[in-house]
């Protein structure tokens, strides 16, 4: 029996990382299988090695959820970031995602001398304004990893989402911006302390305008997945309700109070980037 799931289990990871090319399941081996206790959906992650170069990677099964999906394909599509990931009726194969764990990053590295603090803030607040706009809720920093490139002169970040069960689902505005949970305090205090409100100001209209640049581009794709968020159910009608309020209070748009559903909501809230 484990020989036949370890097989299945590399032909996945073949299907996820190779386009299905079985040949690069030669010299891989299945490490290890674990049942991630943490979350609400406890996935199992997969270790995969190469046995050549000792070189390993993870992925992970996890069950199939609406919002989950509808967030991972926007993430593909609105952010900077691109992401592999299959669907098979209630099973959802997601890749790793390469960083350090937000919370690890803030007890570790936050007061490390290399740091670049004013790098570091403006990410946070291009990170806190593409969940704002595509609903992306719960960014606690257990939900976001750090990615750390160190250039020839000075070292990059990159804060992504890795957890995307609450893609429109709350009726909170707070809980769609990151710089709202307190476990994000480190990350918020740099920004207090090394961006003026101009220049917080200017980051946020940068990133809008290249989250309308994105929606542009993938024009087609995106309205796809909005007409089929629009049909589903993704959350309460309270939380619907309590959240197009919020929204258009925030906005002084009373287009939101004629949306019905966090698909009708989404859509409107993408248009304010234009």
């Amino acid at each position: 029996d484990r020989v036949e799931i370890h097989q299945s289990v590399k032909r996945i990871y073949a299907i996820l990382k190779a386009g299905g090319d079985s040949s690069v399941m030669e010299h891989l081996y299945v490490d290890r299988i674990d049942l991630c206790i943490y979350g609400n959906t406890q996935p199992f992650r997969i270790r995969i090695v190469n046995r050549i170069n000792d070189n390993f990677d993870y992925f992970y099964i996890k069950n199939a959820d609406a919002s989950r999906v509808y967030g991972l394909e926007l993430e593909h599509l609105l952010s900077p970031n691109r992401i592999s990931y299959l669907v098979h009726k209630n099973t959802l194969i997601e890749e790793h995602i390469a960083g350090i764990p937000g919370d690890k990053f803030m007890r570790l590295y936050i007061n490390d001398q290399n740091l670049n603090p004013i790098r570091l803030a403006k990410e946070f607040v291009k990170f806190n304004e593409r969940c704002f706009v595509r609903l992306l809720g719960d960014m606690h920093s257990s939900n976001f990893v750090i990615d750390v490139t160190p250039d020839f002169e000075e070292t990059h970040y990159r804060i992504r989402a890795i957890d995307f069960d609450q893609q429109s689902y709350e009726g909170k505005k707070s809980i769609y911006l990151p710089q709202y949970f307190k476990e994000n305090n480190a990350l918020i205090e740099l920004g207090m302390k090394y961006i003026t409100p101009e220049s917080m100001r200017q980051y946020q209209k940068e990133e809008r305008a290249l989250i309308a640049f994105r929606l542009k581009s993938s024009q087609h794709e995106i309205d796809a997945i909005l007409q089929a968020m629009e049909q589903d159910v993704i959350a309460p009608s309270e939380n619907v309700f309590s959240l197009r309020r919020e929204l258009a209070r925030h906005y002084k748009n009373q287009k939101f109070m004629t949306c019905t559903n966090m698909g009708q909501l989404l859509r409107v809230s993408l248009e304010q980037v234009h």
